[in-house]
């Protein structure tokens, strides 16, 4: 693996909050037989997919997340119509029907995901555009590959921290996404997600991180109770307002995807690095 792939310190032992209250198995067992059914339908609609209007692929992918027991509270500006990058900070495997629901867009997903059961075919078949992470050298013709898409009035959802965080602390945005809004001269769309409890205090328990499994994290969320996810569409990014693909990503990290209050608001993260310099633990401080 190499040295410049972004990784994040959280794991499940240390930052993920077990649910204080969760359901009956029997009702777990349930969401996840719907939520299969949902993704069952969207296979099956594939093929003719580029004919299924936007609204019915954003409602479906709100059905998913609904499916799986958790309420969604869309918030904001609307996306713009053609070419657009849509970027938002990464907690969970549930963060891609949310983008979704916002506009319909192609995936910039990690080549690790092909191997997937059921969710790597989809996502394959749904357009994504794959990256290698550990290959430094494929990152231009990546970048490339995007810019082409946003040409072609396509939409393209990334995370640009490159990797999940556990909501309460987050990474900074890569830059080199934004070089393909800076070529194609499309808007970047800011999306902030985040996760709370039903009484509003934000919860971890829908992360997808470290050496978490996919099963695991599905096994939390719909087994969990009054877990909200909420959306907030902020205001979009119109090209030509910076030039520099670093000014760019500070810009969308900044003012779009977290925003002032929501960087006070999140708690430190504590570290433990060993003598070689590897972290042997984190954990969230308060």
């Amino acid at each position: 693996m190499s040295v410049w792939l972004p990784s994040a310190p959280c794991t499940p032992g240390a930052c993920v909050e077990p649910e204080g209250s969760v359901t009956a198995v029997p009702r777990a067992v349930l969401r996840l037989l719907v939520v299969t059914a949902v993704l069952l339908a969207g296979i099956v609609l594939l093929p003719v997919g580029r004919w299924i209007p936007a609204g019915v692929v954003r409602w479906w992918c709100r059905t998913v997340v609904r499916a799986s027991g958790v309420r969604v509270r869309l918030s904001g500006t609307t996306a713009p119509t053609g070419g657009v990058l849509l970027v938002a900070n990464h907690i969970s495997w549930l963060d891609i029907p949310l983008l979704a629901a916002v506009r319909p867009a192609r995936m910039l997903a990690k080549s690790e995901i092909r191997q997937w059961p059921l969710a790597g075919w989809l996502t394959a078949r749904s357009g994504a555009l794959f990256i290698e992470r550990d290959r430094l050298r494929a990152l231009p013709d990546t970048v490339a590959r995007i810019a082409d898409a946003l040409r072609e009035a396509a939409a393209v959802a990334v995370f640009p921290e490159g990797s999940t965080w556990c909501g309460r602390a987050q990474g900074h945005f890569r830059r080199a996404v934004f070089q393909a809004a800076l070529d194609a001269g499309v808007p970047v769309q800011p999306v902030r997600l985040r996760y709370r409890e039903s009484d509003g205090a934000a919860t971890t328990a829908p992360a997808f991180i470290g050496d978490d499994s996919l099963l695991a994290s599905v096994w939390r969320v719909v087994s969990g109770r009054g877990l909200v996810a909420e959306v907030e569409v902020l205001p979009v990014i119109e090209p030509g307002r910076h030039t520099d693909r670093k000014e760019l990503a500070c810009a969308a990290e900044v003012s779009g995807a977290y925003g002032p209050h929501s960087v006070r608001a999140l708690a430190p993260v504590k570290i433990a690095v060993g003598r070689r310099g590897r972290i042997r633990s984190a954990a969230i401080g308060r």
